[in-house]
């Protein structure tokens, strides 16, 4: 009889070292921000961005590493203008911040005076400022008095995974009401500013507004403002100006699409084991596997929000998948996933029964008598 005692059985594997192995024990998590988040909203039915995004895997580095690196992003030149720029915005205790929310959001209040309560927000870890943010809207709150919270910390839960946010300022108003503050260097010219941007700007709002709603529904008195402010250089000055944007739809099309998001932990419950996203650590034939286990719902406006985005392309492209082409050709083809099978479907080798075949075969054959009838004008 051995004399070794019998070995305990297996303990099962959380979701948090699941999702560390997936990136690579040793790699810290990349923290979603706002931006990632509205992008994931915008295309809830890939289950690669979701997965990666919620295993905090670096995608930049995992792009470069399987040969597609990222072509976008903020020149170093802009991110200096932008830091320069939300630094005049917030001189002197946010004086000038305070007094463009009570001009636009807000005249019938109290104008804020030069005592505007302006908390300190540090603490260790996003754990630990997202506590203290909270914890500092529920004392301004109570105190009824302007308040500029600097850069604090919102957490909100997206499939399955906490992410910590951080807007450029949140202002408590002495009726309790709390107001996002989105500062941007891109200038306001005649008061309006580019329609993409401020589009932009307001999807990323609508995820800062979520976060806030779930610490406003603990506190008595507390509402968030549905209406954010978008602080901008003055034409062609940097000077502030600002403008209030209803962020009402934004925030329903986020909440719904957040909603939809297929859970971290059935994706990562389908992969074999041993699969992990980390360059350091595997080949490039094995990101490669590692990538395909897990099913993109490729659009060409990823190209501008994600950094898988050329990968996931190139490999539409190879599959002849009709999602290379856009939404609303996906959209219009049906059950026709392939260009493969659109080209046959116009080729009247389609399923006759299928009215998208049909529909294709109809178009083609117009088309065909349409570029007939012209030759025959011109000749």
């Amino acid at each position: 009889m051995s004399s070794y005692p019998p070995s305990s059985p297996a303990q099962p594997t959380t979701l948090r070292q699941r999702l560390a192995g997936l990136r690579g024990p040793a790699v810290p998590p990349r923290p979603l921000d706002a931006r990632a988040l509205a992008a994931l909203a915008a295309n809830p039915g890939c289950g690669r961005r979701a997965l990666l995004d919620g295993a905090g895997v670096d995608k930049n580095a995992l792009a470069t590493a399987l040969g597609s690196p990222a072509a976008f992003g903020q020149s170093q030149f802009a991110i200096v203008r932008g830091n320069s720029f939300e630094a005049k915005v917030k001189g002197d205790g946010g004086a000038e911040l305070l007094r463009l929310v009570h001009a636009h959001l807000d005249p019938a209040a109290e104008p804020p005076g030069a005592g505007a309560h302006v908390p300190d927000l540090t603490a260790a870890g996003p754990e630990g400022r997202a506590a203290r943010t909270a914890l500092a809207l529920r004392e301004a709150t109570a105190a009824r008095a302007w308040t500029l919270l600097d850069h604090p910390m919102l957490a909100l839960e997206v499939a399955g995974s906490p992410a910590y946010l951080e807007p450029d300022a949140v202002v408590v108003h002495p009726d309790g009401r709390w107001t996002v503050v989105e500062i941007k260097s891109f200038p306001m010219i005649d008061g309006s500013a580019d329609a993409a941007k401020v589009g932009a700007a307001a999807r990323q709002a609508a995820v800062y507004v979520l976060a806030l709603e779930k610490t406003a529904g603990k506190l008595a008195g507390a509402e968030v403002g549905h209406t954010v402010l978008l602080v901008c250089p003055k034409d062609f000055s940097n000077l502030p100006t600002a403008s209030p944007v209803d962020i009402r739809r934004e925030r329903s099309v986020t909440r719904r699409q957040l909603d939809r998001l297929t859970r971290v932990e059935e994706l990562a419950a389908a992969l074999p084991e041993g699969l992990s996203f980390d360059p350091a650590t595997r080949t490039t034939e094995e990101l490669v596997e590692a990538v395909s286990a897990v099913d993109a719902a490729y659009a060409p406006e990823c190209l501008a929000a994600c950094e898988l985005a050329f990968h996931c392309r190139d490999r539409a492209r190879t599959a002849g998948a009709v999602t290379a082409l856009g939404r609303s050709v996906r959209g219009e083809l049906g059950a026709l996933t392939t260009v493969e099978e659109a080209l046959t479907a116009a080729a009247g080798a389609g399923c006759a029964e299928d009215p998208t075949a049909a529909a294709l075969h109809r178009a083609a054959r117009l088309r065909a008598e349409a570029l007939e009838s012209a030759a025959g004008v011109v000749a």
